[in-house]
């Protein structure tokens, strides 16, 4: 019975984690800031991109990550094959933050490019068109947030599952992989 616990449960349980993390972040966020970052979501070509990525490559992360989290009795050792895309799409988490710049640079570009030279805009004006600078750097940031934890937990998880069940700790790698 502990086995299931430790090989079916614990895998389960801990995929759930970066979920939930994401959930509590956003959660976190005060409602009238996240009403209106979904309010320019609906509007923004550039933040389409980055939630659709985003989210895509999050729910990737999450089925190989319950992947890597499955024991392999036969080799009584985790399944490794997901660990090498897993890698590869963490790695793509670096994406989201320039993305989110990309964002914040068209959008000053086209709140100063609508200022006429010797106009004095209105501050509501510029504040209109700043906005969706701000909200395609949220939202690089926050996708770039969620992408890395499905990795991170994956680590810490086997190590704790290991323990868990009083197997040997993981051999040591090495820069070419495993020994």
């Amino acid at each position: 019975m502990r086995r299931f616990w430790i090989h079916n449960v614990l895998p389960l349980v801990f995929t759930a984690i970066p979920i939930l993390l994401a959930s509590m972040v956003f959660a976190a966020i005060p409602s009238d800031a996240r009403k209106d970052y979904l309010d320019r979501v609906a509007v923004s070509p550039i933040d389409w991109i980055i939630v659709g990525l985003g989210l895509s490559l999050f729910g990737s992360q999450i089925l190989l990550m319950w992947r890597s989290l499955l024991w392999n009795e036969r080799e009584a050792d985790f399944n490794h094959r997901a660990d090498r895309w897993l890698s590869h799409l963490a790695q793509a988490a670096e994406w989201f933050p320039l993305l989110g710049l990309i964002g914040t640079v068209v959008a000053i570009l086209q709140t100063f490019g609508a200022i006429a030279p010797g106009s004095k805009p209105e501050p509501s004006e510029i504040i209109r068109k700043y906005a969706p600078a701000i909200t395609a750097t949220g939202g690089g940031l926050f996708m770039a947030f969620i992408n890395i934890l499905p990795t991170w937990v994956v680590a810490v998880s086997r190590d704790l599952i290991r323990s868990l069940g009083g197997y040997a700790p993981e051999p040591e790698t090495t820069g070419e992989g495993k020994k």
